[in-house]
């Protein structure tokens, strides 16, 4: 396909439509292999505005497509017809900005539960502090499952633990699962418009807060935003230390999965060997970045950190992994817990649009260290052995890329020299993107940035956005006792889906 719009940026292309142009614009990008990668609603005093990011592969290509809007009335066509994803995103806009996806074909409240105010959208510049909650638009329509012997099971929002809010609402005849609805957005934080107005170097501890588990994810992609906004090319040294740490954080949460899941069906042992193992890779991170969660390392234009990880060290945590792994597929309970449950096929996968591990053991290859490369180096790809979809599927892709990640920071390490910092200059009135592989799956930013350098928008999303929708169509017909084992081996983020 031909190059669209005005370059922007890196790979990146822009052009500005009509509403009634959209359409038109998103078939021929999707026809061309083209995926919504992000939808951000804009306001920009007079206006407001919709933001569509659309994003290829082979090679890597990205088109932001604009749409102007009347301030009075915004009012877009909805793409769900074309993408699952995009028809998510027009539900979080038009609460957050009031921007209607005409004809879309499930219109009701996404982030803003029932007892929100009506018309009240908290992103736009002059919403102010929200009115008194009332005139509640309920209760929440949760789909009705009538027949013999069908009853309910609710559980949360509130649950044991650390993890954030999120209700599910089980439809079930004996065990098994006809239906289960999860309802997220309980805690809605309002994190995008905190970073309003703050200089990038500002706003680094935002960008390392959104999932508290992906500190380096979430940093880098809003790092690379800031970059490409300024048009800046980061030395290859400090884009091999950075891609360092992205594994080395994927090595500490997936080792973490593993344990879990290993939990989940009874072999407690297991998951303590793997939080032995989880604690000398959060070590190892200290001394790294003098932090266990690797914050403070990542900023833009460059990268700190205090030595290089012991791969000598790495390799005897992999070995360790690999036996914690072997002990777990030995043992037959183990095996018959994880086979053929909770599947999600390559055609479910595919439409849902799922990203990172829960697509790549659909047999999905998606995966933006190849996609979207910010390295120089020709990394291989990762050949996964198990693509049925099911549980074993999602352990045994964290097993196999805990494996290829310790060779990538090993052949990493080695190319690795000084980090030097060069001044990113002036970006007025820029925009940039920044897409990395975090270790859920794919994170896109997108900011613009005003005359003075300040930001004025920042759009995240987390791969938690596109795979929580996968999670229900994987328990369908399956057994209540399985919700644990199958929400573990997709474990999403909540504060990555809530911000």
């Amino acid at each position: 396909m031909s190059t669209l719009g005005e370059p922007v940026g890196r790979r990146r292309t822009a052009l500005t439509v009509a509403p009634g142009e959209l359409m038109q614009q998103a078939r021929s990008l999707v026809d061309n292999g083209y995926r919504v990668a992000l939808v951000a609603g804009h306001d920009d005093g007079d206006r407001l505005r919709a933001v569509y990011l659309f994003t290829a592969v082979n090679p890597d290509r990205r088109v932001d497509v604009h749409v102007p809007l009347d301030r009075e009335a915004p009012q877009v066509p909805s793409l769900a017809g074309l993408s699952f994803a995009a028809g998510r995103f027009e539900r979080e806009m038009r609460d957050l900005f009031g921007i209607v996806p005409a004809d879309h074909p499930l219109p009701r409240r996404l982030v803003r539960h029932f007892h929100w105010p009506r018309g009240w959208y908290p992103m736009l510049a002059d919403a102010g502090e929200p009115p008194e909650f009332g005139g509640v638009d309920g209760p929440y329509p949760f789909r009705t499952v009538e027949g013999p012997g069908v009853y309910e099971i609710p559980v949360g929002p509130v649950h044991a633990g650390m993890i954030g809010p999120g209700h599910f609402r089980f439809s079930v005849v004996g065990e098994t699962i006809l239906n289960l609805k999860a309802r997220l957005w309980f805690v809605h934080r309002g994190l995008e418009k905190l970073f309003n107005g703050r200089r990038p170097e500002h706003a680094i501890e935002l960008a390392e807060r959104v999932s508290g588990d992906t500190t380096v994810g979430h940093t880098l992609a809003f790092c690379q935003a800031i970059e490409d906004a300024n048009q800046h090319e980061v030395s290859p040294d400090t884009r091999r230390i950075r891609a360092i740490l992205l594994e080395l954080e994927r090595l500490y949460n997936h080792i973490t999965d593993i344990g879990a899941l290993c939990n989940d069906v009874g072999y407690g042992i297991l998951n303590t060997h793997a939080g032995r193992v989880r604690e000398q890779l959060l070590r190892i991170n200290d001394t790294v970045a003098g932090h266990r969660l690797l914050r403070g390392a990542i900023h833009p234009g460059g990268v700190t950190i205090a030595a290089l990880p012991d791969v000598a060290r790495l390799r005897a945590i992999g070995a360790d992994i690999a036996e914690i792994v072997a002990l777990a597929l030995s043992n037959t309970v183990v095996a018959d817990r994880f086979t053929g449950t909770a599947v999600l096929t390559r055609e479910q996968s595919t439409d849902l649009g799922t990203l990172g591990y829960v697509a790549r053991a659909s047999g999905l290859t998606t995966d933006a260290r190849y996609d979207h490369p910010a390295l120089d180096a020709d990394i291989p790809r990762v050949q996964h052995t198990h693509t049925d979809g099911d549980v074993l599927s999602r352990f045994l892709v964290r097993a196999e890329e805990v494996a290829a990640s310790i060779d990538m920071i090993d052949t990493l390490a080695g190319a690795a020299g000084g980090t030097p910092v060069s001044p990113l200059g002036s970006a007025a009135g820029a925009s940039g993107v920044g897409i990395v592989e975090g270790w859920r799956g794919t994170i896109v930013h997108r900011v613009e940035l005003a005359r003075d350098g300040t930001l004025t928008r920042v759009k995240i999303v987390d791969p938690s956005f596109f795979n929580w929708p996968a999670l229900p169509v994987a328990l369908a017909d399956t057994i209540v006792p399985d919700f644990p084992l199958t929400n573990k081996s997709f474990n999403l983020s909540y504060a990555g889906n809530d911000l």
